[in-house]
């Protein structure tokens, strides 16, 4: 489903709406600050590493990383 379909769905959805209580929590999701902006530029360079990681298929699964800190659970 691409963007614009998603958001014509939550459109339609939102206007079925009659909770007063949850249209005010979108209310207030939609005015909340984007997280990105609160976070610290070292947060910022850590999660942007992370993706380079990713992105580079540089990484260790799960059970790899049970096995190095197994000792320490």
């Amino acid at each position: 489903m691409d963007i614009q379909t998603k958001k014509y769905h939550l459109i339609e959805w939102i206007t079925k709406i009659r909770d007063n209580q949850l249209l005010d929590k979108l209310m207030k999701l939609a005015e909340e600050d984007d997280w990105w902006d609160e976070i610290s530029q070292a947060e910022k360079d850590a999660i942007e590493e992370g993706l380079q990681d990713l992105s580079e298929n540089s990484f260790f699964d799960h059970s790899e990383v049970r096995k190095l800190y197994e000792k320490h659970l």
